[in-house]
Formats: structure tokens, C-alpha cells, sequence
């Protein structure tokens, strides 16, 4: 099982940037789905998630701004960024929680995307 994040780039102040997440592999079912990000000196932290019901949560910093969804047919997870900050910029990550065929259970993580907003 893999998670394969792209989408994420260079954009200035006030831009829009579309993330997305493909799980792949031997995979029996997928439960939560998430982005997280993390900047130069800071820990990772968490962004938005999505449950697998398509309840939402999303850190305070992000409200208003970004919209996390998926579309469980293919096992992907997106993040739309709007309104983008220069405090935005960091390494994001996306993860899941996967049930393989073999009924394992465990957090998979992705590659991270590099976002960088321009002032």
C-alpha cells in the first residue's frame, strides 16, 4: 500500500493550489483520510481531515480558506487551498487509514508536496 500526494507548488499571496492523494495497492477498505503540513523549525501539524462518512474537521488556521473531500470510488483525498498566506507554506503530507486485504490495519503516510506562497 501507497499513498502518492501532487498538486503542490509555488503561488503568490491570495492564489489557490489544488492537493491530491491516491492510495494504492492492496487495500480492503479506507477509513480517515488527512493533510497535514509541516514548515522549516515547526512540527508537523494537522490541516484538515475527512472520515470516511465525509465528516470534516479543520485547524483553525485553515477555516474558511481550504476544503478537504474525497472520492472514496478512486481512494483519493484532495485539499483545496484558497486564499493562500505566506504562512501557509510548508511540506504537506497526506494519510490514510488503510485496511489491507490481509485485515491489517495501520496509518500510511505519503510523500510530502512542497507549497510555497510568495509575498
Amino acid at each position: 500500500v501507497q499513498l502518492q500526494a501532487s498538486g503542490g507548488g509555488l503561488v503568490q499571496t491570495g492564489g489557490s493550489l489544488r492537493l491530491s492523494c491516491a492510495a494504492s495497492g492492496s487495500i480492503f477498505s479506507i477509513g480517515a483520510m488527512g493533510w497535514y503540513r509541516q514548515a522549516p523549525g515547526k512540527q508537523r501539524e494537522l490541516v484538515a481531515r475527512i472520515t470516511s462518512g465525509g465528516s470534516t474537521n479543520y485547524a483553525d488556521s485553515v477555516k474558511g480558506r481550504f476544503t478537504i473531500s474525497r472520492d472514496n470510488a478512486k481512494n483519493t483525498v484532495f485539499l483545496q487551498m484558497n486564499s493562500l498566506k505566506p504562512e501557509d507554506t510548508a511540506n504537506y503530507y497526506c494519510n490514510a487509514d488503510i485496511t489491507s486485504r490481509q485485515y491489517l490495519v495501520r496509518v500510511y503516510w505519503g510523500q510530502g508536496t512542497q507549497v510555497t506562497v510568495s509575498s
